[in-house]
């Protein structure tokens, strides 16, 4: 663990990477103001770059959520507290943190108070689902409130704890499937969510993980993390063959969507934790009729990031090969470049402490 400095003053500024526009990624000085009470002052370490940080580079947008002023992005970060929140809450200076970037809160509609990602009024750490928009952390010094930090136990370093976000958001992916004890798996499109998906499966003592992707790099990943066998995605008749009584979709297409159900054994469950994009979308929904499958949506997480931190202090969840790329946060538009490809890349990180 790297050592951390505690701060006597506030910064006032920081460096951030921030989406303007369709294309337009820039990385500038931002101002801070003060803290709120509740609020901790974090350095920030880590931060992983996620498929929503590409669309508002790519597309100005990520699904309905549309960038009307500059947003700071990203979610997935790791860093230290430099000044704990002055109400007392949260961890003291020095902790290392991992965050939970929601904040649930109700709204109009109706939801299960159980699953608070559910909550209408939730918002995120760098999303523009709400105007004004909510800022991120991709930011050497960060603001955040105490009940969104996490200590991590000493023996984690901070580039696996870069993790702890995608790796909980396929955690609750897995456990909406329910108990894959003896079971087989079959996990569609393996970028970093649906790679740690076979992890989470793996730990969780599916007998089975079949994983598909249509590249060669994120099968490599599939298999370094317990995938007993990799598949591509345009081999139809063997994704049929699998049979799988759980099945993983995180590809994010409908193609994908076709083939998790193709691939689902009769009376099977099929998760789908892949955000498809708005409106209306083709899907086989005869056949997921006639097999009687269940297909359960799978959004966000709630509080298994503190399973994950536990399973992965114990080693008991592995997780490492997912990270591909590391660079520094003043080459944020390279590593932004490379995370587009999946081709040849799984999580790409920011490391916000170089230079």
């Amino acid at each position: 663990m790297v050592p951390v400095t505690v701060q006597t003053e506030l910064p006032t500024a920081t460096l951030a990477v921030v989406a303007h526009a369709k294309g337009d990624l820039r990385l500038e000085d931002v101002p801070l103001g003060s803290p709120a009470p509740d609020e901790a002052v974090v350095e920030v370490a880590y931060g992983g770059i996620c498929g929503s940080d590409l669309h508002y580079w790519l597309h100005g947008a990520a699904g309905e959520s549309v960038l009307k002023a500059p947003l700071v992005l990203g979610h997935e970060i790791v860093g230290s507290v430099v000044h704990a929140a002055a109400d007392g809450s949260g961890p003291p200076p020095g902790t290392p943190v991992a965050v939970h970037p929601a904040s649930p809160a109700a709204g109009a509609a109706r939801y299960p108070e159980a699953r608070p990602n559910l909550s209408p009024g939730c918002t995120y750490l760098g999303s523009a689902a709400r105007f004004p928009h909510i800022d991120g952390a991709f930011s050497r010094y960060v603001h955040l409130p105490a009940r969104m930090l996490r200590s991590l136990p000493v023996n984690l370093d901070l580039r696996t704890g870069a993790l702890i976000e995608p790796a909980s958001v396929a955690w609750h992916a897995v456990s909406r499937a329910g108990d894959v004890r003896g079971k087989t798996a079959l996990v569609i499109g393996c970028g970093p969510i649906g790679a740690l998906a076979v992890a989470v499966l793996k730990r969780a003592g599916a007998e089975r993980i079949v994983a598909v992707d249509m590249h060669a790099k994120p099968l490599e990943i599939a298999a370094a993390l317990g995938a007993d066998e990799v598949l591509t995605g345009a081999d139809a008749e063997a994704i049929a063959a699998v049979e799988a009584d759980v099945v993983i979709e995180s590809s994010g297409n409908h193609h994908g969507l076709a083939s998790a159900i193709q691939g689902a054994v009769r009376g099977g469950t099929v998760v789908m934790v892949g955000l498809l994009p708005a409106g209306p979308q083709p899907v086989l929904i005869s056949l997921a009729i006639t097999r009687e499958l269940e297909l359960r949506g799978s959004f966000r997480f709630n509080n298994e990031i503190d399973e994950v931190i536990e399973a992965l202090a114990d080693g008991s969840l592995q997780i490492a090969p997912v990270i591909t790329h590391e660079f520094p946060v003043q080459r944020a538009l390279d590593a932004f470049g490379v995370a587009r490809n999946a081709a040849e890349s799984g999580k790409v990180l920011l490391d916000f402490r170089a230079g």
